[in-house]
């Protein structure tokens, strides 16, 4: 057979269509820009496929959605003059290179690696005109962490399912995610409310018409601490009696400098506050900005790259920032030298660029008839915080007024904007909104006497520590060390799908597996879920990615001991069951008690013999609702002949099955009833949550009905359906079956039954 001829020209390989798009419009001609849509191999899906024993050697495999297209990359590759890489800048970038050279068989001499912050036709001839070698530095170091997250979910996950129930799973940076969220929620339950009285006096000077508010802040020269209804009583009588003068003014002039533009935590969680965006969708948005859209001038990518922990920008984007806010707002609103910002974040890649606007000329306006509407909200964040960081402080005056009564102090505190400055553009969005009272206060001077008109006091109570939001979450990863930019999103997304957080009013509330499996990974696994242990081995894969650590030694370090307690744990961690002193109603008679378990729906009593007896039941108490009259109950098993049709009650509602089971498992099947709805969603507001079946299995999820432009979901269900709350209050809703057959509303609340042969449905 001939050997195929190499094609003339040369292949540009990208990782996403729109991104191809957008590069080749820039190249021209005698270059031909292909997808590799993202990742082309990973580790096996169904075995470890990674030789622990011979350095960690880790066994690739196509992915099996991606091995058509990686086959056209290779062939294509192959019979090109010359290969450019321009996967994205990062660590996840490098290896998607190195893979498909590695698949092609490509020599070093054939290949010329590109790197851009950004899609414009600028940054695309300078990348071209300076290509590199494939950095190996940073394909360990992203090597290593996917070798250490495999053999943790690997070996882990499946010691956790065997310890507590089936179905979970542990992760390096999943699980530590999750000890934030438990330990939050362990704070707020150990809480205990403090009361505490404020006392504010309306004062005035003789003879003036104006009055201005004074709180009370000492007393006897301490800070004020009035705990009960009765002090303030006391204390409010002592003021009404009291004679008061202003003790002292305080003037002074205050700036508040721009915040700096966007890195990709700071997004995540500003499109959380402001746009009411998950972190998931914060980045699919910003990867469509960044990767190009269509404008009359052609594909066009609108942002620099969305994975980085920099605050930087280019000296361009600085300078062309500096002349559109002049343009806009005037030149007193551009400060005296460009603002510089220094990346706080332990471990952030100052080499790359904070995210920010292609170019600072199109505007959010200009480009309105042109972007989808989360592409438009979320391009005008970016626009905005990136233009405000180039722009002068806000600039206030302050005025603090301490006056005194007797042995009382008060103080009275005034703020007014004189200047702008960015804030004429932004203003940083705030996690918990805050109580802002604006106070005018007269021109008071030292010693001047006042008058007291009023005095009122009102009772409080300490608060307990927020719960958190995903963007609160993110924000704590980040102060800690933990993960990097390009994990936020997944790990979020993970423990959101896995069922061990619930999301409501956009608040985080862990779920009991969450507490089991973090109680025993901090017991048993303590290192797993230490967060100065995590954030430690983020700064060693740094260094392996800067050359300055090998990859092997590292991991080895990890795996030894871990490994160890791995087959330790086997044998040595019980099972999380509690024996009760009910017999089971089959085996019973052979010494087999039933024991409290914990289960996907929570607990519920089973037999100890299991797996030979699966007799289960739900706890005293928590017997679920009598089952509803279902269609073809009591008819003949269409099946075996031999049996008849009962109603059951199984992990995902009421069915119709063959009382003969596990003999004969025929099971009656109904027509899909309408989707339950649960009213408003939490999350945009917009939407309604309704019943969802998952993908994989037959297990119900609750999410908005706006999916994907929202992506809230829960393995929670929400409460009473609309229909069940019609059918409350004496009415009937459409879509609501009448039978109850065929709907999740009988679901996943509870642990499943069975009489005799387990739960099934």
């Amino acid at each position: 057979m001939a050997a195929k001829k190499r094609a003339a020209g040369d292949l540009v390989i990208v990782e996403s269509p729109a991104k191809a798009k957008t590069i080749e419009r820039y190249l021209g001609p005698g270059f031909t820009v292909l997808a590799s849509y993202g990742h082309v191999r990973d580790l096996p899906q169904r075995r470890l496929g990674v030789d622990v024993d011979h350095d960690f050697e880790p066994r690739y495999e196509p992915l099996k959605e991606r091995r058509k297209e990686l086959d056209k990359l290779a062939d294509q590759a192959r019979r090109a003059d010359q290969v450019w890489l321009a996967t994205d800048l990062d660590r996840e970038g490098e290896s998607i290179a190195w893979h498909i050279a590695e698949y092609a068989g490509l020599g070093e001499d054939r290949i010329r690696r590109v790197t851009f912050s950004e899609i414009t036709k600028g940054a695309i001839d300078e990348a071209f005109a300076n290509p590199r070698a494939i950095n190996l530095d940073l394909v360990n170091a992203q090597q290593a962490r996917r070798i250490i997250d495999r053999l943790v979910g690997y070996k882990l996950s499946p010691l956790v399912s065997s310890k507590i129930r089936r179905g979970l799973s542990a992760g390096r940076v999943q699980s530590v995610a999750v000890r934030l969220v438990v330990d939050r929620e362990r704070e707020i339950q150990a809480f205990v409310p403090e009361e505490y009285w404020s006392l504010t006096a309306e004062l005035r000077r003789p003879e003036a018409e104006a009055s201005f508010a004074a709180e009370l802040t000492r007393i006897d020269g301490e800070k004020a601490r009035i705990g009960s209804e009765e002090e303030a009583r006391q204390h409010e009588e002592a003021l009404r009696a009291a004679t008061y003068s202003v003790a002292k003014v305080t003037r002074s002039q205050q700036k508040k400098g721009a915040p700096p533009p966007f890195t990709t935590s700071t997004l995540q969680q500003e499109a959380s506050r402001k746009l009411g965006f998950g972190a998931r969708r914060t980045m699919s948005v910003a990867q469509s900005l960044y990767e190009g859209v269509s404008l009359p001038e052609g594909q066009v990518g609108l942002i620099s790259y969305m994975r980085t922990d920099s605050v930087a920008m280019a000296s361009g984007a600085v300078a062309e920032a500096r002349t559109v806010v002049q343009q806009r707002y005037g030149k007193e609103f551009v400060p005296d030298r460009p603002n510089v910002y220094r990346t706080k974040t332990r471990g952030a890649q100052e080499a790359h660029e904070a995210i920010r606007p292609s170019s600072f000329a199109r505007s959010p306006e200009a480009l309105m008839t042109h972007l989808k509407p989360d592409e438009l909200r979320l391009y005008d964040l970016i626009w905005k915080r990136a233009l405000a960081s180039q722009m002068a402080p806000a600039r206030f005056d302050q005025v603090g007024v301490d006056v005194t009564a007797d042995r009382y102090t008060l103080h009275a505190g005034a703020r007014k904007r004189i200047f702008d400055g960015y804030q004429a553009l932004y203003v940083e969005g705030k996690d918990d909104e805050e109580d802002e009272r604006l106070t005018i206060l007269p021109d008071l001077q030292d010693g001047e006497p006042l008058d007291l008109i009023g005095l009122s006091s009102e009772q409080h109570f300490t608060q307990p520590p927020p719960r958190f939001t995903e963007a609160t979450l993110i924000r704590a990863l980040e102060e800690r060390g933990i993960g990097r930019p390009s994990t936020y999103a997944p790990t979020i997304e993970t423990i959101r799908q896995r069922g061990y957080v619930a999301v409501k009013d956009r608040r985080l509330f862990p779920e009991e597996s969450a507490f089991r499996v973090t109680d025993l990974l901090v017991e048993h696994f303590p290192e797993i879920v230490d967060l100065d242990f995590t954030a430690r081995m983020e700064d060693q894969l740094d260094d392996v990615a800067g050359g300055e650590r090998e990859w092997v030694p590292m991991v080895r370090e990890f795996w030894v001991p871990f490994s160890a307690k791995v087959t330790e744990g086997r044998e040595n961690i019980a099972k999380q069951i509690e024996v009760t002193d009910i017999p089971c109603p089959l085996t019973g008679d052979k010494g087999d008690m039933l024991v409290k378990r914990f289960g996907r729906n929570g607990w519920f009593l089973g037999c100890q013999g299991y797996p030979d007896c699966k007799y289960t039941q739900p706890l005293p108490g928590e017997e679920p609702e009598e089952i509803p009259e279902m269609p073809g109950v009591g008819e003949v098993c269409p099946l075996c002949n031999q049996g008849h049709l009962a109603a059951r009650r199984g992990r995902f509602g009421p069915f119709v099955g063959c009382d003969r089971y596990p003999e004969c498992r025929y099971i009656k099947k109904n027509p899909p009833a309408a989707s339950e709805q649960f009213g408003t969603c939490p999350q945009c507001g917009q939407g309604t949550v309704v019943t969802k079946r998952a993908r994989r299995g037959r297990r119900p999820f609750w999410g908005c009905d706006r999916y994907p432009d929202c992506d809230y979901a829960s393995w929670t269900r929400p409460g009473p359906s609309a229909a069940e709350r019609a059918a409350t209050d004496g009415s009937s809703t459409d879509g609501a079956a009448a039978d109850g057959t065929g709907s999740a509303t009988a679901a996943d609340d509870g642990p499943a039954v069975a009489s005799a042969g387990g739960a099934r449905g």
